[in-house]
């Protein structure tokens, strides 16, 4: 008899709730949805989140794929590819009786992950779940156990696109070529030692002196264009990094801008100033960042309402706002032109759930804390993008307070590898910190 080397995967709600098409992410490999997931997905189905969104859809998927058959034996979800099976709750393994409390349906989930693998002694069982706790609790029991990983970035975190390319060892003089009009040079001109990409910055240090020349490969990556530093909206650039951020936001050419960097480093300060300083070019600023409540718990367990819900979380764009405003006097006309646009609400600051769903035509639009979304939201999000808008997602993918997301599975790290190349994108990581000398040696040392 040949063995069958095929695995059984034992899927987890929040792999679900994470992606609405993970079925037929698993190749030839059979799929079981335990009961208590289906279960789970019922309190999800209505609202307007993208779980929400995504508990519909899988149960929509699974209607059409059982249509008038029964799952006995499992269905197949398509070719070359493993069957679907849904398993009904058996009685609780004695071992998992003595360690875990059946109050928690976590534990429903893991025992039918567990009595599948006693039922396939020759087959491979494997838990698929985001949530590492219980991940623990499945090889702690000696089963196998993993991240859903469909949607990773497939790289070392370090080794992720960072928007910039320093080079040394270049004469003063043929720097100079860039001076020159048309202002641009063949990238060929310049041998380069590694492939640069379409937008990628170059930061050109000159021989025996601590000057700089900054440059940008053009959208179709054949040509290396000399940049300006510039300010906006009264901010002026502290560092090189800052710079070429600004060169980003301020080109209307670039629709699609992301920005990662530690906290301090002034991300969505100059995302906000460079939608100020090119306010006439859009009908509105849309400024947004996704609510992660503590523990998890839905906006409904803080006291008050929905504005005294949200206002802790919105606290930090207005702070960024406050530091452009108060570089001006109250009677200065950029002063002003900001309490104008909040009032006529042709500047917002929202939370994302609010905006998610709309069409968003002629807008600066700028997304805070990207990292604590999926890849699928952010997938969301960039789709409603209409004529004439520019997207601009800022972050740090070392800082995650979603509870299934981490540096390789969020939404912000996925953008930076999948966009990369792309004519109308560009990306800025921002290594040093401005807040501070004190917040900076704070970010190093504690």
């Amino acid at each position: 008899m040949t063995e069958d080397k095929r695995k059984i995967f034992v899927l987890d709600t929040n792999v679900i709730l994470h992606d609405s098409t993970c079925l037929y992410n698993f190749q030839d490999n059979d799929v079981i949805i335990p009961i208590p997931v289906l279960e789970e997905l019922d309190h999800f189905k209505k609202g307007n989140e993208t779980i929400n969104f995504h508990a519909r859809e899988f149960l929509r998927a699974l209607d059409k794929i059982s249509e008038d058959k029964l799952f006995d034996g499992g269905l197949p979800l398509g070719e070359k590819m493993g069957k679907l099976l849904i398993k009904l709750e058996t009685e609780f393994n004695e071992k998992l009786v003595a360690n875990f409390s059946k109050a928690n349906p976590d534990h429903h989930i893991l025992n039918t992950a567990f009595q599948a693998a006693k039922e396939n002694p020759g087959r491979h069982v494997i838990l698929v779940s985001k949530d590492v706790n219980l991940r623990m609790k499945a090889k702690a029991v000696g089963l196998m156990a993993e991240d859903y990983t469909t949607d990773h970035v497939k790289k070392d975190l370090s080794e992720l696109n960072t928007g910039v390319y320093e080079v040394s060892g270049f004469s003063a003089e043929k720097l100079e070529q860039l001076k020159d009009e048309p202002y641009e040079l063949p990238v060929e001109t310049f041998c380069f030692e590694k492939p640069v990409r379409a937008n990628e910055y170059i930061v050109f240090n000159k021989e025996r002196e601590h000057e700089q020349t900054l440059a940008r490969v053009d959208s179709e990556g054949r040509m290396v264009r000399e940049i300006t530093p510039r300010k906006a909206y009264g901010i002026m650039p502290r560092n090189t990094e800052q710079a070429l951020a600004l060169d980003a936001l301020l080109d209307p050419d670039i629709k699609l801008v992301s920005i990662n960097g530690k906290a301090g480093t002034g991300k969505t300060l100059l995302a906000l100033a460079a939608a100020l300083e090119n306010v006439k070019m859009y009908n509105q600023i849309c400024i947004a960042r996704p609510i992660v409540a503590l523990s998890n718990k839905d906006l409904g367990f803080l006291p008050g309402d929905v504005h005294q819900k949200i206002e802790p979380y919105m606290q930090p764009l207005y702070d960024n706002l406050g530091v452009i405003q108060n570089q001006f006097l109250e009677t200065d006309s950029r002063s002003m032109l900001v309490k104008q646009l909040l009032e006529e609400e042709k500047l917002v600051i929202s939370p994302l759930a609010y905006i998610r769903g709309r069409s968003l035509v002629s807008s600066f639009f700028i997304v805070d804390e990207a990292q604590n979304l999926t890849p699928h939201e952010v997938k969301t999000i960039i789709t409603r993008a209409g004529e004439g808008t520019k997207m601009v997602f800022t972050g740090d993918i070392y800082q995650i307070d979603h509870p299934y997301l981490d540096g390789f599975s969020n939404g912000l790290s996925y953008l930076i590898e999948r966009m990369q190349a792309q004519g109308m994108y560009a990306h800025i990581t921002l290594q040093k910190g401005e807040r501070s000398r004190l917040a900076e040696i704070a970010s190093q040392l504690l």
